[in-house]
């Protein structure tokens, strides 16, 4: 029998997995389907209250295989009742990797929107240089921004100069902040509280890329009269149907490994 996946979910996300997965030749069901299938794909993120999530999961047939998105402990408790486990996709570093894309296309997206100004010439300061920094830098070198990347460790700062950037170590933040009126951050720790946030030109815009809390004093910067977004989850937001496929991929690639069988339609099976 074709491997059968069953979809959990109706965002723009998970509709373009179970495109992907249908367009590879693989069976895909919804919710009300799940005893059929032999791997459930779950939502991102699961890192909250999963309503509905036990009574799916205890539907499932038995040795079901279960993937999710930044799986949170409750999640994880509702399948071992149901005698089942979830592999978390979201830590693939493949995924972060490419991901990274989009997220950085939806930064670039928003500064646009919420500046009166282009990127081209513009002074743009980007806090840290993995994964995120280094496409969000990237792009904005391209399209002709004066980038300085503000990176802990000598090798990023290292990296970051090799790519056409000026490199600050991120204890220069309060001497070099002035000159920037656009400021990224993908670095999930507070490095930018109220202190830091008063160096910047009032109507300065603040994206912060990184995950929960971020790294933005968000209600500072709300007091001093600048403009801060954690925008979070862009990838879903911005370009769904990458990312939607970006995460099909990855759940083949997981259960690859696990050694399942991922027999398609029209394999010699029907």
């Amino acid at each position: 029998m074709p491997f059968t996946f069953c979809v959990v979910g109706s965002d723009a996300r998970q509709t373009a997995a179970a495109r992907a997965l249908t367009q590879d030749g693989y069976v895909v069901v919804g919710a009300e389907r799940v005893a059929q299938a032999d791997c459930i794909l779950l939502p991102m993120p699961l890192d909250g209250p999963t309503p509905g999530l036990s009574t799916l999961l205890r539907a499932a047939k038995p040795h079901a295989m279960v993937l999710g998105g930044r799986v949170g402990e409750q999640a994880h408790q509702a399948a071992r009742a149901a005698g089942l486990a979830i592999a978390d996709y979201a830590r693939r570093p493949e995924l972060a990797c490419l991901n990274a894309v989009p997220t950085a296309e939806g930064c670039l997206c928003l500064l646009m929107q919420m500046r009166s100004r282009t990127i081209w010439e513009s002074p743009v300061l980007v806090l840290g240089y993995g994964r995120i920094g280094r496409a969000v830098a990237r792009r904005l070198y391209l399209l002709g921004g004066r980038v300085t990347v503000a990176a802990r460790s000598p090798e990023q700062r290292a990296a970051a100069r090799c790519a056409c950037c000026r490199a600050e170590p991120l204890t220069a933040l309060e001497r070099i902040l002035p000159a920037f009126d656009a400021v990224i951050n993908t670095i999930p720790a507070p490095v930018l509280p109220r202190v830091l946030l008063e160096q910047l030109p009032k109507g300065a815009v603040v994206v912060d890329l990184a995950s929960k809390p971020g790294g933005t004093d968000f209600a500072a910067a709300a007091e001093l009269g600048l403009h801060a977004v954690h925008a979070l989850g862009l990838p879903a937001k911005c370009a769904p149907e990458t990312a939607g496929t970006l995460v099909a991929h990855t759940a083949l690639t997981i259960l690859q490994e696990q050694g399942a069988d991922l027999e398609r339609k029209g394999a010699g099976s029907e």
